[in-house]
Protein backbone atom coordinates (compact mmCIF):
# COMPACT_ATOMS: atom_id res chain seq x y z
CA UNK A 1 0.00 0.00 0.00
CA UNK A 2 1.18 3.50 -0.80
CA UNK A 3 2.07 6.14 1.79
CA UNK A 4 -0.46 8.46 0.13
CA UNK A 5 -3.92 7.74 1.56
CA UNK A 6 -5.65 9.31 -1.44
CA UNK A 7 -3.85 6.99 -3.85
CA UNK A 8 -4.47 4.02 -1.56
CA UNK A 9 -8.23 4.64 -1.35
CA UNK A 10 -8.47 5.16 -5.09
CA UNK A 11 -6.62 1.87 -5.73
CA UNK A 12 -8.84 0.03 -3.25
CA UNK A 13 -11.98 1.38 -4.93
CA UNK A 14 -10.67 0.60 -8.41
CA UNK A 15 -10.08 -3.01 -7.33
CA UNK A 16 -13.60 -3.43 -5.91
CA UNK A 17 -15.88 -0.53 -6.83
CA UNK A 18 -18.91 -1.77 -4.93
CA UNK A 19 -17.19 -3.49 -2.01
CA UNK A 20 -18.07 -2.57 1.54
CA UNK A 21 -14.65 -1.11 2.35
CA UNK A 22 -14.61 0.91 -0.88
CA UNK A 23 -17.98 2.44 -0.18
CA UNK A 24 -17.23 3.06 3.50
CA UNK A 25 -13.94 4.83 2.79
CA UNK A 26 -15.55 6.84 0.00
CA UNK A 27 -18.35 7.87 2.36
CA UNK A 28 -15.72 8.97 4.86
CA UNK A 29 -13.95 11.03 2.18
CA UNK A 30 -17.21 12.69 1.16
CA UNK A 31 -17.98 13.41 4.81
CA UNK A 32 -14.54 14.91 5.39
CA UNK A 33 -15.06 17.07 2.28
CA UNK A 34 -18.10 18.79 3.75
CA UNK A 35 -18.08 21.66 6.23
CA UNK A 36 -20.81 19.88 8.20
CA UNK A 37 -19.52 16.42 7.43
CA UNK A 38 -19.06 15.38 11.02
CA UNK A 39 -22.79 14.74 11.09
CA UNK A 40 -22.84 12.50 8.02
CA UNK A 41 -20.62 9.54 8.94
CA UNK A 42 -21.25 7.08 11.76
CA UNK A 43 -17.92 6.15 13.29
CA UNK A 44 -19.19 2.67 14.11
CA UNK A 45 -18.88 1.96 10.36
CA UNK A 46 -15.13 1.76 11.00
CA UNK A 47 -15.81 -1.62 12.62
CA UNK A 48 -16.65 -2.97 9.18
CA UNK A 49 -13.11 -2.29 7.98
CA UNK A 50 -10.05 -4.47 8.39
CA UNK A 51 -7.25 -3.12 10.61
CA UNK A 52 -5.31 -2.03 7.50
CA UNK A 53 -8.36 -0.27 6.08
CA UNK A 54 -8.98 1.47 9.42
CA UNK A 55 -5.39 2.76 9.31
CA UNK A 56 -6.21 4.19 5.90
CA UNK A 57 -9.35 5.81 7.33
CA UNK A 58 -7.29 7.34 10.14
CA UNK A 59 -4.78 8.66 7.58
CA UNK A 60 -7.63 10.30 5.68
CA UNK A 61 -8.88 11.90 8.90
CA UNK A 62 -5.40 13.16 9.69
CA UNK A 63 -4.98 14.54 6.19
CA UNK A 64 -8.29 16.36 6.52
CA UNK A 65 -6.90 18.45 9.39
CA UNK A 66 -4.58 20.35 7.04
CA UNK A 67 -5.33 24.04 6.77
CA UNK A 68 -5.98 23.90 3.01
CA UNK A 69 -8.39 20.95 3.21
CA UNK A 70 -9.97 19.94 0.92
CA UNK A 71 -7.15 20.70 -1.50
CA UNK A 72 -7.10 20.11 -5.25
CA UNK A 73 -5.65 16.61 -4.90
CA UNK A 74 -8.40 15.60 -2.46
CA UNK A 75 -11.17 17.00 -4.67
CA UNK A 76 -9.72 15.35 -7.80
CA UNK A 77 -9.47 11.99 -6.01
CA UNK A 78 -13.08 12.23 -4.82
CA UNK A 79 -14.18 12.98 -8.40
CA UNK A 80 -12.24 10.00 -9.80
CA UNK A 81 -13.62 7.68 -7.13
CA UNK A 82 -17.16 8.90 -7.78
CA UNK A 83 -16.65 8.07 -11.44
CA UNK A 84 -15.25 4.62 -10.63
CA UNK A 85 -18.23 3.81 -8.41
CA UNK A 86 -20.75 5.21 -10.86
CA UNK A 87 -19.26 3.35 -13.82
CA UNK A 88 -17.99 0.26 -11.99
Amino acid sequence: MTDNPLEAVEALVAADTHGGASLTLFALMKTLSSDNGQYLFLLNKLRDLSPEQRELAYALMERSTQADHPDAAWRATVERIESLIRNG
